[in-house]
């Protein structure tokens, strides 16, 4: 199972369960917000690292990018990133 199939799973889960919801939401506050998210993930039985977060936040941004006015370092509308982490809690804050 990808990443994303793994986040999926997650947010599913997270939409079912308000506790686990606000738990997620919550690790925003902490020293490292992204180990505590993967450390919630892999206690709920989705084993997801902060290193697989990053890894598939690179790639699609990789991917975007080489979509995008030819893939060149010419692509305007893609002045910042999207962290896969941020855009799943944002998710679940909705």
């Amino acid at each position: 199972m990808n990443v994303y199939d793994k986040m999926e799973q997650l947010r599913k889960k997270a939409e079912a369960d308000e506790g686990l919801r606000t738990e997620l939401i919550a690790t925003k506050g902490a020293g490292d917000p992204l180990f505590e998210f993967c450390k919630i993930s892999c206690r709920e039985g989705i084993e997801i690292s902060p290193m697989d977060v990053i890894v598939y936040g690179e790639e699609m941004y990789a991917e975007i990018k080489r979509s995008t006015n030819g893939g060149g370092e010419n692509s305007p509308a893609l002045e910042g990133q999207d962290d896969p982490y941020e855009l799943f809690i944002a998710e679940l804050e909705k």
